[in-house]
């Protein structure tokens, strides 16, 4: 039976979404989507040019993608809201009209370790959701924040497994997994995920997904890298979804130690 996330209006088969920053040019990010067998690609607004041939990197985004627009560079909600609006348009301009009410959103005013404000993406979120969009919103891992974006009416929560950028995995991991149980939307890890292992470890802890950018796009072979990261993400998920036993302190013989040797009487 194949495993299909329903999430946004949308049926997603390959749960590794993939960021499309830090690669070298166009064509290696297309190579890394195209081996992942991508389904979702995030795209900063800045990087959307309609009026250029060569350089728009819609043109390099596989035709099966959707494409989540974020709010990248946003410091409060309303400049979060204004990034969402100008996405959807520039979207639409492009006749890329399939995905854009999804809209990632990043409010973001710490410069030096770029960690999400929860209130003012929950304010975006909640005028977002009212207008139709999609929202997945970009947190601090936080069950109470999680709760308020629920009934703000976000698709999805995106708790971070470590700053962004930092390849250090995910070291929220106890966090998340409250989230994981006690929420009812898909739980999306975005950000710090360094290895393949790490993806694998979301999914085991029953993440809906994972979105993963630098450690694909500044890897020695970005398509290997994100191929990797595609067979690990989907090992985590069927390790899940297969019930994955629990933990012992003691050791449970895997053969019987008894009645294999004949006794004297």
């Amino acid at each position: 039976m194949q495993d299909i996330l329903q999430i946004g209006g949308k049926s997603i088969s390959n749960r590794l979404f993939i960021g499309t920053g830090k690669f070298s040019d166009y064509p290696v990010m297309k190579k890394a989507l195209e081996e992942a067998e991508a389904d979702v690609a995030t795209v900063a607004l800045r990087r959307v040019d309609g009026a250029s041939k060569t350089e728009n990197i819609l043109n390099y985004i596989p035709a099966k993608c959707i494409i989540m627009p974020n709010t990248s560079g946003a410091r409060n909600a309303d400049e979060a809201v204004r990034i969402a609006r100008l996405a959807k348009a520039s979207l639409l301009a492009c006749r890329q009209a399939a995905a854009c009410d999804w809209v990632k959103i990043e409010v973001i005013q710490d410069n030096k370790y770029l960690l999400p404000d929860n209130i003012e993406t929950l304010k975006a979120t909640e005028i977002l959701a009212r207008e139709g969009f999609k929202v997945f919103p970009y947190m601090n891992p936080d069950l109470s924040a999680a709760r308020r974006f629920v009934d703000a009416g976000a698709s999805a929560v995106m708790p971070l497994g470590s700053p962004i950028g930092s390849n250090r995995g995910i070291k929220t991991r106890e966090l998340i997994e409250i989230m994981v149980r006690e929420i009812k939307i898909p739980v999306i890890v975005d950000a710090g995920l360094g290895r393949p292992s790490d993806a694998c470890d979301c999914m085991e802890l029953g993440c809906a997904a994972v979105l993963v950018n630098t450690a694909i796009a500044i890897a020695r072979d970005p398509a290997a890298m994100a191929k990797a990261f595609s067979a690990a993400v989907k090992a985590g998920r069927l390790a899940y979804i297969s019930g994955i036993p629990s933990q012992s302190l003691h050791a449970n013989a895997s053969s019987p130690l008894t009645g294999f040797l004949r006794e004297d009487r």
